[in-house]
């Protein structure tokens, strides 16, 4: 069972216990043992992020679908019509606002334009979020998963209406980066703690990742995905993660089978870069199958390239991927970017 944890564990064995409890050696943070690894060289590393920074998102927006992106008055009123009741939104990539427990939480609001530490340069957003910033409704609680500049975008956060009245709760060792922004509240959690607020729980749970915002910083900060939990209805949200064959099962052990897993889809090509910290559509699949998950909801593609594959791919092998499991067509959602849709009695 997870547990409220008030250390960061040592251990290097793979009991089931050990792989839910992060690794701190050396000062740096660590995957849980039997994580996958890859084999390339920092001249693949630079190769990619080189091609990412100049990567022209008006190119990739002639090949948007016209019905990915519901126009911004659309996406308001529809999220208007449902406020009575648990509701998922779609802002684009990990971004989402999730209505839960009488709660309106935000996840990773990466919503400005570029995924960079330069306000003009770098990997550029092709579409625009679902809803702007100044438009979004009050937010309760906000969800941080790491570090990652299209995960943690300081320039979102700065416009954020209201920060004084939003909880934060981030990873180990990211809240003093969130200070200067306004934000009262913000608690930083391991692996295994729960914050409550009122009827909605929020629990840090693993991910396979890494963390780091430059050249020194790599992995000292802690990264994780998080479990949310009303009365009647689990969400669980990814953040960023690779596959573990036992990871999810053990979360599944501790928490029960959940009723909607947002797995991310995107940015997991070439397979020698990007196996060991993003999964692909078909590892999205198998971790929502190892959480028991009886709805899967694509996130992380369709809002900026990041890596190689056709941006428009990630939601056909997914769609493939979850019929190949067993899943039915309308368990696993591929939402337009500003979709709200119903969660309650799932």
């Amino acid at each position: 069972m997870l547990m409220s944890c008030s250390h960061v564990s040592m251990e290097t064995s793979a009991s089931a216990d050990d792989l839910l409890i992060p690794r701190s050696v050396d000062g740096r943070f660590h995957n849980p043992v039997g994580s996958p690894t890859v084999t390339n060289t920092w001249r693949d590393g630079l190769s990619l992020w080189w091609k990412m920074m100049w990567v022209s998102s008006a190119e990739v927006s002639r090949s948007v679908p016209g019905d990915h992106v519901l126009p911004e008055a659309k996406a308001l009123a529809l999220l208007e019509s449902l406020q009575q009741t648990d509701t998922l939104t779609w802002l684009g990539h990990a971004s989402f606002l999730i209505r839960l427990g009488g709660k309106v939480v935000l996840t990773d609001p990466y919503l400005t334009d570029y995924a960079s530490p330069i306000s003009w340069a770098g990997p550029q957003r092709y579409v625009q979020p679902g809803i702007t910033i100044e438009r979004l409704p009050p937010i309760d609680v906000l969800l941080i998963s790491h570090s990652h500049y299209d995960h943690l975008d300081r320039r979102a956060l700065a416009r954020l209406p209201h920060r004084e009245r939003i909880s934060v709760v981030v990873p180990l060792g990211l809240a003093e980066s969130l200070r200067d922004f306004g934000f009262k509240e913000i608690r930083e959690v391991i692996w295994g703690q729960a914050s409550d607020f009122q009827a909605l729980r929020v629990t840090a749970v693993p991910a396979i990742h890494f963390s780091g915002r430059g050249l020194s910083n790599g992995n000292k900060t802690l990264w994780s995905g998080f479990m949310l939990a009303s009365r009647h209805t689990k969400v669980y949200f990814a953040g960023d993660t690779g596959y573990h064959k036992q990871v999810f099962k053990q979360m599944r052990a501790a928490f029960g089978p959940v009723d909607v897993a947002l797995v991310p889809i995107g940015a997991y090509e070439p397979r020698n870069l990007m196996a060991d910290i993003h999964v692909n559509p078909e590892e999205a699949v198998a971790v929502g199958r190892d959480l028991g998950a009886k709805n899967l909801v694509a996130m992380h593609w369709g809002t900026v390239v990041l890596a190689t594959e056709p941006p428009f791919e990630p939601p056909t092998r997914f769609r493939a991927a979850g019929r190949a499991a067993g899943y039915a067509d309308d368990a696993v959602w591929v939402m337009q970017i500003g979709q709200t849709r119903p969660i309650i009695g799932l």
